[in-house]
């Protein structure tokens, strides 16, 4: 390793996801590992404007491997947006010494990532902590395996209520560009339709398989949507159309709202988060800059930021056909 870097600042901004902390330790301890002084960044590209920092060591980050959201809080920064704002950020981390940054969370976050590295020459790292799973360069993001575990777990215990009263219950789920949650949700929950913004199921094709689900026997329907679904305005504007087209079924609403951005990791996040922490630092060492670490095939690997953020991430074929099968 070249190291001549001598002491790096982390920080997370954007939406918070399950495996941000577990991410942070790895970054803290990997730098205690090689010698290397860390920096803690409070509420993400605001708090470099204010120089909100803290140095960490590897006994600061003990007992939050296993703790949702983040330590270093998250905040979205107008301000940074600006040249004079993130002058103002350059400033602060040349004060405090810090050489180089490691940013955890979207793409919204690594373009400010990409732009500071390209006005300041500043070493750079990416680390995908979104629930959405919609970042190009990584098969998994942190937060996105322990979203699905409680958005299916919450699903089944709406299916016990949509059982025991003959009930139709759209469930609505986070996804605004983006049908991973849904889709894998969906087909792990047992949902009879799922609707994706990928996807344009159109609202006749949605009454024909609930029409079809009826006739085959079936007393009671979860319908999986992504919240960018484009099927109808909103869930609410859906269900009034299944009430009049469709008045044998008693429908109900269910939005599962920010309860899957929380609460603890799962064993995958923890592993995911601490392999890409180790990678994400040690790859700056390397001399590396401007990068986002993910995973791919299992293996971490980089993918420029450019691309990250670029980048179109596929909806998977297979499991749509999957889908299509499942709800027969």
């Amino acid at each position: 390793m070249l190291n001549k870097i001598k002491k790096i600042g982390v920080l997370t901004s954007g939406g918070d996801s399950p495996g941000m902390n577990a991410a942070i330790r790895s970054v803290v301890r990997t730098c205690a590992y090689h010698t290397v002084d860390c920096v803690g960044i409070y509420r993400g590209y605001q708090g470099m404007i204010e120089g909100d920092f803290k140095e960490m060591g590897a006994r600061s980050v003990h007992n939050i491997v296993n703790k949702g959201g983040t330590i270093l809080k998250s905040a979205r920064s107008k301000e940074f947006m600006t040249k004079e704002g993130r002058q103002k950020a350059y400033n602060n981390l040349k004060k405090a010494g810090v050489e180089a940054l490691v940013v955890i969370g979207g793409d919204g976050s690594f373009t400010g990532a990409e732009i500071f590295n390209k006005e300041f020459g500043f070493p750079v790292m990416g680390i995908p902590g979104t629930i959405d799973n919609d970042i190009y360069g990584t098969s998994h993001t942190l937060g996105y395996d322990t979203a699905l575990n409680t958005v299916v777990e919450a699903i089944d215990k709406i299916r016990d209520t949509a059982s025991s009263h003959n009930r139709l219950f759209f469930v609505e789920v986070m996804g605004r560009d983006a049908g991973h949650i849904a889709l894998n949700a969906g087909i792990g929950a047992g949902a009879e339709e799922i609707l994706i913004p990928e996807e344009d199921l159109g609202l006749e094709r949605l009454l024909d398989s609930l029409k079809r689900s009826k006739a085959s026997g079936k007393s009671s329907s979860i319908v999986v949507i992504a919240e960018g679904d484009k099927i109808g305005k909103n869930v609410f504007e859906l269900k009034d159309y299944v009430d009049e087209n469709l008045p044998e079924y008693d429908v109900r609403v269910s939005v599962l709202g920010h309860m899957q951005r929380g609460g603890a990791p799962s064993c995958f996040d923890r592993v995911l988060a601490s392999r890409l922490g180790v990678k994400a630092v040690e790859s700056l060492l390397d001399g590396k800059s401007n990068f986002m670490v993910g995973l791919m095939s299992d293996k971490v690997a980089l993918t420029p930021l450019e691309l990250a953020i670029k980048g179109h991430y596929e909806i998977d074929r297979e499991l749509l056909r999957v889908s299509d099968i499942m709800s027969t």
